[in-house]
Order: structure tokens, then C-alpha cells, then sequence
């Protein structure tokens, strides 16, 4: 499928470059004939005015009519060798009259555009007069047509990979949705069962410590399991004491962490900080952030965990002194996939990132990594 649609982009890049291309030169071949044409015509002009300025000739029909009718959009600006303006033609004259500076600056412009045509002052054969010429309007349209099809080629570019792009990755959402559903109620059946014989070893004398904690285990089945059941649902999110909430995953983790790991959960002095979360989503984002701290060290250090109430936001803190994250790799750590450790599927954070940015409006980034110093992750979450 990925080929597929690789070979599609391709061809689609490829057909935009050779039309896009096609028509430069197109234009290009245009804009030079029309020029040359233009060229003719104001040699043609000049031609003209000095058969109806010689006085020895009579103008003749052709002239008279090169003069009236055959330059009607080129505009052009007739001056002495000292720069002078004699006279101009095809200009805005509501911009000569209230723009003091508008000839001397359409001048300037002609001048880069093209070389002037030069004639004999009839009255002064020592000096000559030059004619300088700009663009069409329609040569004008012609040269910018090009820019014009290149950016809408482009745009079509973006709009077509963006749609495969986003169906790629609806297609891909929706297939890990239905995969943690089908999960979570293949979980079920066994989850049920055990929970019956836990119950059974409960009325066995001599198992109460066996089956307290296999109990301790079921009701965690039964936890991840109602979290792949809400993944690519709409979650309820419920007024929550946060602290209480982190206190207890920490609680979990701590059990199962080394002796030489130390967990301190900082509150700056408060003792409940209210917000709005999924509970069980929510414990799921704490837990791979404390599973992730825990495998960044080598069986010793310290995890902190920040709880801080803000006016308009809660911030909470994960940190750890474990082997940091090297900067080429902390802007994948929230990809699918991504992982730098030896077994595992890379999503803890992705889905992490997921539960907080989408479900919840907050953020989850990376605050601060260190190689061999430590990595603070940090929540924010909206009042």
C-alpha cells in the first residue's frame, strides 16, 4: 500500500513538473515574440513621427496610421540625451497629474526593461532623441502566467498528498482503534473467569494472602482492559483530586520498582489539586511516564513527580536522573513505533501524547533532556 501510494505521489509530482515546465518554455517563446513584436512596432512609431516631423515629406496614409492606431497599449516615454521628456504615450495621465514623479520613475523603469530606440532631432541634427518602451499589458500577463500556473500546480501538489496523507493516517487510526477494542473484549472472558476462581482460593483456608494478590492482579487486567476499550472513543472526563490520582500510580509503580529507586511526589505545599480527566487514561499516561523514568536508569536513582497549581493551569512534572534523551532523538520520542529500547512496540508515548492532547486539550512534551543527566516530561493541563 505504502508503494502504491509512493508511486502515485511520484507520478502526480512528475506531471505537475513536466506541465509546469512545458509551460515556461511556452511562455517564455511568447513573451520573447511579443517583445521582438513590440519592439517592431515602437521602430515602426519612431519611424512614423519622423516622416510626419520632416517637413519636406507629406505623411503618408501608412504613417498617419502607425501613428493613430498601431501602438495603442505599449507605453513609452520620449526623451533628449540629456534625459529630458519630450513627450509619452500610453500612461496613466491621472497618475502624471497627481504623482509629480511618476514619468521620471516610469523612465527608470523602461530603461532597465529595454534599450531605446534612437532618431535625429530634426531640429538639432548633433542630438538625438531616444525613445524608451515598456511592457504591454498583455506581455506582462504572459511573463507572470508561468508563477501563477506554478502555484497552483503546487497547491494541487498539497491538497492531493494531504488527502492521501490524511486517509493514510485515518485508515491507521482506525485500524488501532479496532484492534485495542477486539483486544479488550477478547480479555473479557478470561478476566471473568479468574475473577472466579480468585473468589473460589478466597474460600480456601490457608490461600487468603495468594488470593489477595492475584486479586490485586485481576483488577489490573480488568483496568487495562477498560483502557483499550476507550481507545478511538470520546472519554468522560470527571473533577478529580490529581494529587491522589498520581499518589496511588506512583503507589503501583514504586512496588514493582527496584529498592535503590526513590519516588518523591512534590505538591509545593498542597494537599488537593482538583482538575478535569479520565481517570483510568490518565493513570495510563502517569504509568508510561514512570515506566519509561524507570527504564532510563540502571536500577538506581530518583523519579520526581511535580504537582503544580497555577492560575489558569496545572503543570505536573516527571523527572528522572536516568541517561537522558541524545537531542537527535527527542523530537521522535512521541512517534509510533519510535524506541531505543529492546523489546516493546514504541507507542506508551504516542498514545501517552494522544490521551493528554486530544482527550484531555492539554500538552505532553519533552521540558528538558540531558545525555547522562536526566529527562523531565512535562503536563499541562487546562483549568
Amino acid at each position: 500500500m505504502f508503494s502504491r501510494i509512493f508511486n502515485w505521489r511520484t507520478i502526480l509530482l512528475l506531471i505537475a513538473v513536466a506541465i509546469v515546465t512545458a509551460s515556461i518554455f511556452f511562455s517564455n517563446f511568447l513573451a520573447k515574440k511579443i517583445s521582438l513584436e513590440e519592439k517592431q512596432k515602437v521602430e515602426q512609431w519612431v519611424e512614423a513621427v519622423k516622416e510626419a516631423n520632416n517637413i519636406n515629406t507629406t505623411p503618408t496614409i501608412l504613417s498617419s496610421k502607425v501613428l493613430t492606431e498601431n501602438n495603442k497599449d505599449i507605453p513609452m516615454i520620449a526623451v533628449t540625451e540629456t534625459d529630458s521628456i519630450l513627450d509619452h504615450y500610453n500612461l496613466d495621465s491621472n497618475l502624471i497629474v497627481h504623482d509629480a514623479n511618476y514619468l521620471q520613475k516610469k523612465l527608470r523603469e523602461f530603461k532597465n526593461s529595454n534599450a531605446p530606440i534612437i532618431w535625429k532631432n530634426p531640429y538639432d541634427l548633433k542630438q538625438n532623441n531616444l525613445v524608451y518602451y515598456g511592457e504591454s499589458a498583455l506581455l506582462k500577463q504572459i511573463r507572470y502566467f508561468p508563477i501563477v500556473q506554478l502555484g497552483v500546480m503546487a497547491l494541487f501538489i498539497i491538497v492531493i498528498v494531504y488527502a492521501i496523507t490524511t486517509r493514510n493516517k485515518s485508515t491507521q487510526n482506525q485500524v488501532w482503534a479496532g484492534m485495542a477494542k477486539e483486544t479488550a473484549h477478547q480479555l473479557g472472558t478470561p478476566i471473568s473467569s479468574l475473577q472466579g476462581w480468585v473468589e473460589m482460593l478466597k474460600d480456601m483456608p490457608g490461600n487468603e494472602k495468594i488470593a489477595a494478590e492475584m486479586s490485586k492482579d485481576v483488577e489490573r487486567l480488568i483496568l487495562v482492559s477498560d483502557r483499550f476499550g476507550k481507545i478511538g472513543s470520546t472519554p468522560q472526563l470527571e473533577e478529580k483530586d490529581l494529587v491522589t490520582q498520581v499518589e496511588s500510580m506512583v503507589s503501583y509503580i514504586k512496588r514493582r520498582a527496584p529498592d535503590k529507586v526513590s519516588f518523591v511526589v512534590e505538591t509545593f505545599g498542597e494537599t488537593e489539586i482538583t482538575g478535569m480527566i479520565n481517570p483510568p487514561l490518565f493513570d495510563w499516561v502517569i504509568e508510561n511516564l514512570l515506566k519509561n523514568a524507570l527504564d532510563a536508569m540502571d536500577g538506581k536513582g530518583s523519579i520526581t513527580i511535580s504537582i503544580k497549581n497555577e492560575t489558569a493551569q496545572i503543570i505536573i512534572d516527571v523527572k528522572d536522573s536516568g541517561k537522558g534523551i541524545s537531542s537527535k532523538n527527542i523530537g521522535n520520542v512521541f512517534k509510533p513505533g519510535f524506541t531505543t529500547k529492546k523489546r516493546g512496540w514504541g507507542l506508551g508515548l504516542s498514545l501517552s501524547k494522544r490521551i493528554i492532547n486530544q482527550y484531555h486539550k492539554g500538552e505532553l512534551f519533552v521540558k528538558q533532556s540531558e545525555p547522562g543527566k536526566g529527562t523531565t516530561f512535562r503536563i499541562l493541563l487546562k483549568k
